[in-house]
């Protein structure tokens, strides 16, 4: 067998650099490029190897592309959102020091997996031989030799191995692979390399570098599944559709409108769903659950048969098991993944979206709703676009609710440019509100809903969809958590767009503490301690727009909604990364609210406060119930 003498690193590299998929025809490489922050642990290992592609990448058989980014997480972030914006066709690597570099990516590794997003992440670890124990950044386990830091990316990995020795490395890179593109089973995969096995040399064999395509597989669906999917959509007289991501990362929505408008089938959507359907499709009713809108929300109290498709159901969705309140209320789950179809106990479809909504469709080509049913949901829908315009353009003063400037981006957006946002009162106010005309307008991260995901996100997206216009939304919050991606932005000359929301607080928890009886304490920007904390006393003088600009990002400051639409196509015109700076109310008005959150309150307190907010909420849970 003819081999070629590399280090473990240097075959990573040129193993990855050759590793393709291909679903429907289009192939295409997967691993398309690398982000890394070395240290200790990587410098001399990963670091060389993506070095000496850099120099000479012919000799490897492709190039694996370099990014230098700022943060640990926000890199992970980065390739999470590069992922999802392909569709999870395509995902980054990522590679860190040892010690705190390495587990700085560990919540962006739980986002993935959370979100179902392929990422490739490469922490370094101590030395395999123990010869310089402990080693710096090296965190002693007394019970064990045999555990590092690295060992907390187990349970949110969707694969999970460590490299002792170079002969380990080939199995454990077509496990990760295997994983990468399996549209059940992908998420974070976390191959732990120890940093004198990084740089050990080894005679792999030579067809391990040879061009594989891995083919991304579409389930097909079960005909007797589906005869019994049939019968029970035939019999339902209020069904409701609940589309999920998995309908986008299956690139069906041209299978899902053409169901709904065979049988009249009202389609709402979650977080991840929402595009799936075109907002002006007659059937197409909006968010669902907690954050949802009162047309998909007041159908959903009602139906008898909800039918998910490609969605996991958090709580938001299911409104904390209280949004389907039919005693009789049945379910059918499509997904890929047996652990969410099995999911309230529905009847299982576990097959390919796109495949099953062909073959719904086709089953039912004589099957609609009734003309009373229908009726209503072109009332539901109506009713709740009046409400969506009086939200947009509110004309709310002395500072506008950002409700007027989602209206405005709603507006302004091309429909192949992408809204990015992830945490706070926004994803709330976004899946109640954001119009979506295609799959690509709307990336809400909001399974993990990680605070400081969305500047980093931006980079990848515009990665991703470069011809695309990317506009990521800041709360003052997220910035503070997350801003040092702004720098690799601008190192790349990547042009993106971020609207700065500063409204001196935390809208969303503010809110959340207050219906809680906790009277929005520790959620407002001000000085002092003790009672300030809970008060509206004198603003901290953190001035981000000017921040912003010391990372190299152009700043436009604005205070009304027509100098915001102004500034807006400034932004589109240039060819910087640009900011627009604009200050908010923290307290709203936000959409009217049709739904409910499971959100425990103390059951014992001095506050008055805090003891109404208990009785509301022990009647709020005489809803919740497990649907089964």
């Amino acid at each position: 067998m003819s081999t070629i003498r590399l280090t473990v690193g240097q075959a990573i590299i040129r193993f990855l650099v050759h590793q393709y998929v291909e679903r429907d025809g289009n192939e295409e490489r997967f691993i398309t490029g690398a982000f890394g922050i070395f240290g200790h642990g990587n410098v001399a290992g990963i670091g060389q190897a993506l070095l000496q592609n850099e120099i000479d990448p012919d000799a490897d058989g492709g190039a694996m592309p370099y990014i230098m980014p700022r943060n640990e997480q926000g890199m992970v972030n980065a390739a999470a959102a590069y992922a999802k914006a392909s569709n999870r066709m395509r995902a980054m690597m990522c590679t860190a020091s040892i010690g705190p570099g390495s587990l700085n990516m560990v919540t962006g590794a739980a986002l993935a997996t959370t979100n179902r997003l392929p990422v490739l992440l490469f922490p370094s670890d101590q030395f395999a031989t123990r010869h310089p124990d402990p080693v710096l950044q090296q965190v002693e386990n007394a019970q064990t030799l045999d555990t590092s830091v690295n060992d907390a990316f187990r349970p949110i990995a969707a694969f999970f191995d460590r490299i002792n020795r170079p002969e380990q490395l080939l199995p454990s890179l077509m496990q990760a692979m295997r994983t990468l593109t399996d549209p059940a089973d992908t998420g974070a995969v976390v191959v732990c390399l120890p940093q004198d096995v990084q740089a050990e040399a080894y005679d792999f064999p030579e067809e391990m570098f040879a061009k594989r395509v891995w083919h991304v597989r579409r389930p097909p669906v079960e005909k007797a599944a589906l005869d019994r999917a049939v019968a029970l959509i035939r019999e339902a007289k209020r069904p409701l559709v609940v589309a999920g991501g998995g309908v986008i990362y299956s690139e069906a929505s041209e299978e899902l409108r053409a169901f709904a408008s065979t049988t009249g089938i009202p389609v709402s959507d979650t977080q991840a769903g929402k595009g799936a359907i075109n907002f002006d499709h007659p059937q197409s009713v909006g968010g669902v659950g907690s954050t949802g809108g009162e047309a998909a929300n007041h159908l959903a109290d009602k139906a008898d048969l909800v039918i998910g498709i490609g969605t996991r159901y958090s709580d938001f969705t299911t409104a904390s098991h209280t949004q389907f309140k039919n005693p009789d209320v049945t379910f059918i789950n499509v997904n890929v993944k047996a652990f969410d179809a099995v999911k309230h106990g529905a009847e299982m479809l576990v097959a390919d979206a796109r495949a099953t909504l062909a073959g719904l469709t086709e089953a039912l080509a004589d099957h609609s709703v009734s003309e009373d049913y229908a009726a209503e949901i072109a009332k539901e829908k109506a009713s709740w676009e009046d409400k969506v315009q009086h939200c947009y353009h509110l004309d709310h003063g002395p500072l506008p609710a950002q409700t007027e400037v989602f209206g405005a981006l709603n507006e302004l957006l091309g429909d192949e440019d992408v809204v990015i946002n992830a945490a706070g009162s926004m994803p709330g106010d976004l899946q109640a509100l954001w119009q979506a005309r295609t799959p690509t307008q709307y990336h809400v991260e909001y399974a993990f809903s990680t605070m400081g995901y969305e500047i980093p996100a931006a980079l990848g997206v515009k990665l991703a969809l470069p011809d695309s216009e990317v506009v990521a939304i800041v709360g003052d919050g997220t910035y503070q958590m997350l801003p040092m991606e702004l720098a690799t932005i601008v190192q790349e000359g990547v042009k993106v767009i971020f609207v700065l929301l500063q409204n001196h607080g935390f809208a969303s928890i503010g809110a959340l503490s207050e219906s809680r009886g906790s009277q929005r304490f520790g959620t407002k920007y001000r000085m002092g301690g003790g009672e300030a904390h809970n008060a509206e006393g004198e603003l901290v003088p953190v001035d981000i727009a000017t921040n912003a600009e010391s990372w190299g990002i152009n700043v436009l400051r604005v205070k009304t909604m027509a100098e915001f639409r102004s500034a807006y196509r400034e932004a589109e015109a240039s060819k910087r990364a640009t900011m627009i700076y604009i200050e908010t109310d923290l307290y709203g008005p936000n959409p009217p609210n049709s739904s409910w959150w499971d959100v425990p309150v103390s059951q014992v307190s001095r506050l008055e406060s805090t003891q109404q907010a208990y009785e509301e909420y022990v009647a709020a849970k005489g809803d919740q119930r497990h649907y089964l």
